[in-house]
């Protein structure tokens, strides 16, 4: 048995710039949850997901906006798509699905949570993003992410060959990479493939030697990128804290709540009359009740 985890902050985005525009019935932009729920319901009744939870970004601004102000922020969202997030929410409950909403921690921390607290009860746990922090979850073949938009799987191995590190150095890999996604600003010189080297070598920031004639093997501008790392010691590892996804937020379900038993009836379709959803209205074909 599988255990599917699902970014949806990830996926509203997503069906915000993808799926066609819709209006509510009083005038509002619902065009990317209409887009979630369909995909979302096309994955439940395909075969193969049983248990599915789904973790969204309620309040972008997180615990990291209080140790560094210059992380991601609502900034730039478009107002409307803001606006569908508690709908998205409500719609997929409305689905039958567990949603944790996160508002101190984010919807990644919930995955990563959740990843590892149920990992030895299941065969494995697919991470439903393709969001590189969730990378460092990953564990051999037991637990791995998927980009459903291109339809393929990335195991331990795969982030080797994407990253060029193991899983549990990525937080160190953002760090000095920086990501601006997160608005992490990593440390100047490090480029992504020099980065690799070294990490390959020395996994985690402290690893890393800070005289360049230590280095083995050797890298190109071993010097200048020691004098960087040197000179942003301190900084590095603020960013790679934040990279850090968090294995602690307090989830209330166990296993089996996560399992998906079908649409509720009077709750979907009433769902559906309030927002306009009236495509969605006869798509599912496992009722609860």
């Amino acid at each position: 048995m599988d255990l599917h985890l699902l970014d949806g902050t990830y996926e509203l985005f997503r069906n915000y710039y993808g799926a066609p525009p819709r209006t509510s019935p009083d005038g509002m932009g619902v065009g990317a949850v209409q887009g979630l729920l369909a995909g979302t319901l096309s994955l439940l009744q395909g075969g193969g997901v049983t248990h599915l939870g789904a973790a969204f970004d309620t309040v972008i601004r997180s615990f990291r906006n209080d140790l560094f102000p210059g992380y991601k922020s609502e900034a730039g969202v478009p107002a409307d798509l803001l606006a569908q997030f508690p709908v998205a929410e409500e719609g997929l409950e409305a689905l039958g699905v567990v949603v944790w909403r996160m508002t101190t921690y984010e919807a990644d921390d919930a995955l990563a949570t959740a990843a590892a607290r149920f990992t030895d009860e299941v065969d494995r746990v697919v991470l439903m993003s393709p969001d590189k922090d969730l990378a460092q979850c990953v564990d051999g073949q037991r637990v791995v992410c998927y980009d459903r938009r291109k339809g393929s799987f990335m195991d331990e191995a795969g982030v080797w060959k994407k990253f060029g590190v193991a899983p549990g150095s990525i937080p160190d890999y953002l760090a000095l990479v920086g990501d601006s996604a997160d608005g992490l600003p990593g440390v100047r010189g490090w480029g992504a493939k020099t980065t690799a080297a070294v990490l390959a070598a020395y996994p985690h920031l402290e690893d890393i030697p800070l005289e360049a004639p230590l280095w083995k093997p050797p890298v190109r501008g071993a010097e200048r990128l020691v004098e960087a790392l040197r000179g942003s010691l301190a900084e590095a590892l603020v960013y790679r804290f934040l990279a850090t996804l968090r294995r602690d937020v307090p989830l209330a379900e166990r296993l089996e709540d996560l399992e998906w038993r079908g649409v509720p009836r009077q709750r979907f379709l009433e769902f559906c009359e309030r927002w306009g959803f009236a495509a969605l209205r006869d798509r599912p074909r496992h009722w609860r009740d």
